[in-house]
């Protein structure tokens, strides 16, 4: 038997050690709660799906009765999208994403990575060659996308030769993605940038999506924080969050990316951390403090930043008490989509759905079911798609019976999602950061001043 049986160390954690795991799993009833708001079992009707499964698969594995490196124990733990509505719903409260994070790492310290997952991660721990390979697709990408026609977004969908290769994975004809940046956020822009009478420093934290893929998104957060008098910091030397690794047990470099990015943002000499992006943002706030805790040099460090982490709606609303926008937009109506890990990790809901209504000449029209699961899941898409698309599939019905013009998030791993299904499911409506309608609103003040 693998799992470790020695008698925990003070000053190990859960993802070295996954006996440490034990109390939490007690705390699960095994109620079935789960079941009701879980997106996996909601499509695909199969108990192991559930979160009460996954705890009582992990406690056979701790009594020996099941081993790591069983395949089919692999395929039922990586089935879950740890979108945390199994939390929302626990009368327990058990922490159901420190178990799959922590019996995950088991698996890896294990069995190690898939050559796959190992090279991709590599890549992260190196940033230049992350980088340089990112801008190599970016200017590849004709190759294997052809543009796709919209007024609203620059977008491109699969050849027709690789759609053959790719469908499995739902890269098939009727694929929509945003373009890959030619020029990146970072690249495109200075290391600070100054506000006139600032009130305070932030250190803008991008991430790889807003960086690679939504660069129009940086630049609308960082115009935004200039009209409240922001002094904006981006540190040219931060890597991914490191979400993704973590999410897959990579722990190893999923600390490396956190302990440069708490250095990165060190060196800056600002106030707070900013993210336009929720799994980002629950990231450094939380996943952090989980990695490094224990760390004595990092430890203070994460538990110092955790605190000043805050998603752009957040700092606006309750820190900055922004300037109220007076540029009215074209009439248009905007539905809103709650990411999973910004409202379920940072607890952040009613900040966007302020600033929207805030922005003249847009109206907020709520879908059904706003904080369901869009079926992205960062990469779970890739490697369960049938799955993800059904639970896709109700995410766009219930944005499709809005009749909104605009569908708007603060996410953008959801937006990739969100537009695809517009696109697949829908009449192909644009999908936007919520931020954006701000900073647009913003600059049709500046435009009528000039005439």
């Amino acid at each position: 038997m693998a799992v470790e049986t020695a008698a925990p160390k003070k000053d190990k954690t859960v993802y070295e050690n996954l006996e440490l795991i034990r109390p939490e799993l007690d705390r699960c009833m095994k109620c079935g709660n789960c079941m009701a708001v879980c997106p996996i079992y909601g499509t695909d009707k199969v108990e192991g799906g559930v979160a009460r499964a996954k705890v009582a698969v992990t406690e056979a594995i701790l009594a020996g009765k099941l081993e790591l490196g069983d395949p089919q124990v692999y395929e039922l733990l990586f089935n879950c999208l740890i979108c945390k509505s199994c939390m929302m719903n626990c009368p327990t409260k058990v922490n159901f994403d420190k178990i799959m994070l922590a019996v995950r790492a088991a698996i890896v310290r294990e069995k190690g990575l898939p050559w796959l997952k190992k090279m991709i991660f590599g890549m992260l721990k190196n940033p230049k060659l992350f980088d340089a390979g990112m801008k190599f697709g970016a200017a590849m990408q004709g190759i294997a996308f052809r543009d796709y026609d919209s007024k609203d977004q620059k977008l491109m969908a699969p050849r027709t030769p690789f759609t053959w290769v790719g469908g499995s994975v739902g890269l098939d004809s009727s694929k929509v993605l945003p373009e890959l940046a030619v020029k990146t956020f970072r690249d495109s822009i200075p290391d600070v940038i100054t506000a006139a009478n600032p009130k305070t420093k932030a250190a803008f934290f991008t991430g790889c999506s807003i960086n690679y893929f939504y660069p129009e998104t940086g630049n609308d957060i960082v115009d935004v924080l200039k009209e409240n008098q922001v002094e904006v910091h981006i540190p040219k030397d931060q890597y991914c969050c490191g979400l993704p690794v973590f999410a897959h047990g990579d722990v190893e470099t999923a600390r490396k990316l956190a302990k440069n990015n708490i250095d990165a943002i060190d060196k800056t000499g600002a106030e707070y951390i900013v993210v336009g992006c929720g799994s980002c943002g629950g990231c450094l706030m939380h996943d952090y403090k989980e990695l490094l805790g224990n760390d004595p040099v990092y430890g203070p460090k994460v538990e110092y930043w955790s605190k000043r982490v805050h998603e752009i709606s957040t700092f606006l609303v309750n820190v900055l008490k922004y300037r109220k926008p007076t540029g009215t937009l074209d009439p248009v109506t905007v539905t809103y989509h709650d990411s999973c890990h910004l409202k379920k990790t940072m607890k952040v809901f009613n900040e966007p759905r302020e600033i929207i209504k805030n922005v003249p000449g847009v109206t907020l029209k709520e879908m059904a079911k706003p904080d369901a699961c869009c079926g992205m899941g960062g990469t779970y898409i890739l490697t369960h798609y049938e799955t993800g698309a059904e639970i896709g599939k109700r995410k766009a019905a219930d944005m499709n019976s809005t009749g909104a013009d605009m569908i708007t998030t603060g996410c953008p791993g959801c937006a990739m999602q969100l537009l695809d299904l517009s696109h697949r499911h829908g009449k192909g409506k644009p999908v936007k950061h919520y931020v954006s309608l701000l900073a647009e609103s913003y600059r049709k003040e500046k435009s009528k001043q000039l005439w």
